[in-house]
């Protein structure tokens, strides 16, 4: 049995929706999340605040939604990235990082609810960890099929896994046990070695995204793009393979 055409009332609760969004995602631009307010929504769409709440009942609400678009968006923007790129891991690794940081750059107040301060009494559910894995799946997609090419090798001549550097007992079991442990459930089976320097690098890469969006490279770093491009390339020889530029 086919699946029937949507009814103009749906069509019409789906376009309210969206605008509702839409409004909100600006917002968070203008005001950052913490800000974020169902009555100010509701007077950017031109509606009542009690019509808002028979879409979202609360700001909770509203803010998952927000995540579970943002996370699906940028993740939707990086594997398109990566599909684009060549079949290099190389190449890959730097379409996926870029991607990253392109969709961020446009999108700041979305990236600041996703990676800035957590909203005050806000706890995201279970529902947007899916699309929050997106992303890092993309990285950790990359990192497993450098590992496994025994053809491609790092400048300083690795190939396969990286080995540990001498470093305090316990240390990967006792700070990092559990983000190593996340990454495993991707579905890979990387040694562990690799999975704490795909954990640094995810962080990293993040990290070096925010400190541009948020003006922390004033007096330092005056062109974000190269400065991005050699972080994500010696991050790429830490790994174990080169990055490949186009």
């Amino acid at each position: 049995m086919a699946d029937r055409a949507p009814t103009a009332r749906a069509l019409a609760r789906q376009a309210v929706h969206a605008s509702i969004l839409a409004a909100a995602r600006a917002r968070l631009t203008e005001e950052g999340p913490s800000q974020l307010s169902l009555r100010a929504v509701a007077r950017d769409v031109g509606m009542v605040s009690s019509a808002v709440y028979r879409y979202f009942p609360s700001r909770d609400d509203l803010l998952t939604a927000l995540l579970i678009a943002d996370y699906d968006e940028l993740g939707a923007t990086v594997e398109a990235a990566e599909q684009a790129a060549a079949p290099a891991p190389g190449a890959r690794w730097v379409a996926v990082c870029r991607a990253i940081r392109t969709w961020s750059i446009a999108h700041p107040g979305d990236f600041a609810l996703l990676f800035g301060s957590p909203v005050p009494g806000y706890v995201a559910p279970r529902a947007t960890v899916e699309p929050a894995s997106r992303t890092t799946l993309a990285l950790v997609r990359v990192v497993a099929d450098a590992t496994a090419d025994a053809s491609d090798v790092g400048s300083d001549g690795r190939r396969g896994s990286p080995t540990a550097p001498p470093t305090a007992p316990g240390m990967v079991a006792d700070a990092v046990s559990a983000g190593v442990a996340s990454l495993r459930e991707f579905g890979t089976e990387l040694p562990e070695e690799v999975l704490l320097r795909t954990l640094m690098a995810w962080t990293t890469v993040f990290g070096t995204v925010s400190f541009e969006l948020f003006g922390h490279y004033v007096g330092s770093v005056s062109d974000g793009a190269a400065y991005f491009d050699e972080v994500i390339a010696r991050l790429a020889d830490d790994l174990g393979f080169t990055a490949l530029f186009d």
